[in-house]
């Protein structure tokens, strides 16, 4: 089994929420209230030390590093995979300290998806999962649990596409793959 499946399908078995997204690490709260915090004139303008690796990953994608950004990115990208949503992002953010709305939570999380550093993952009308995993992927959708789990890019192959429309070319293809627990069978 690829490493990254394995490790999230150990996550999800011990019971996390949100497609083992896991709760932000202690560190991950820790530079978000800081940042939150922060009064330093550097910081509103992203060169801050409480958080320069969020303002360096926001810059290079082309994000000005807002107060905001650098909170919530903090809670979201600390070297761990996690597919989350807004409604978790924004209680996490709560936890931490961070006075953000909803609406900003959403507003951030699709400039985030445009500048490239998250997928949105559809799965259930208007539910979307963002992924912090941006690499060549599919899903497993676990429809009690509302948990997505990584299938690796290779492990699925897509063969007879209709005709592509004049002056379009596919982006990705996204495969999610719906499960559900087996009833026990009777003897």
């Amino acid at each position: 089994m690829d490493e990254t499946v394995r490790d999230k399908t150990v996550a999800a078995a011990h019971g996390d929420a949100e497609g083992a997204a896991g709760d932000v690490s202690q560190g991950g709260i820790a530079r978000a209230r800081a940042i939150a915090n922060c009064r330093s004139s550097a910081c509103r303008d992203g060169a801050c030390d409480c958080e320069a690796s969020v303002a360096g990953l926001l810059r290079g994608s082309g994000l000005r590093p807002t107060r905001q950004r650098l909170s919530l990115g903090a809670l979201m990208f600390d070297g761990v995979d996690r597919h989350v949503t807004a409604e978790w992002l924004h209680e996490q953010a709560r936890q931490a300290g961070v006075g953000v709305s909803l609406a900003t939570v959403y507003n951030t999380l699709h400039q985030f998806v445009g500048a490239g550093l998250l997928r949105e993952v559809a799965v259930e009308g208007s539910k979307s999962y963002f992924d912090t995993n941006t690499s060549d992927h599919h899903h497993f959708f676990l429809e009690g649990d509302g948990q997505l789990i990584d299938i690796a890019g290779s492990s699925i192959h897509v063969t007879g596409l209709p005709e592509i429309p004049h002056g379009h070319e596919v982006t990705h293809i996204d495969v999610v793959v719906r499960l559900r627990p087996v009833a026990p069978r009777k003897d």
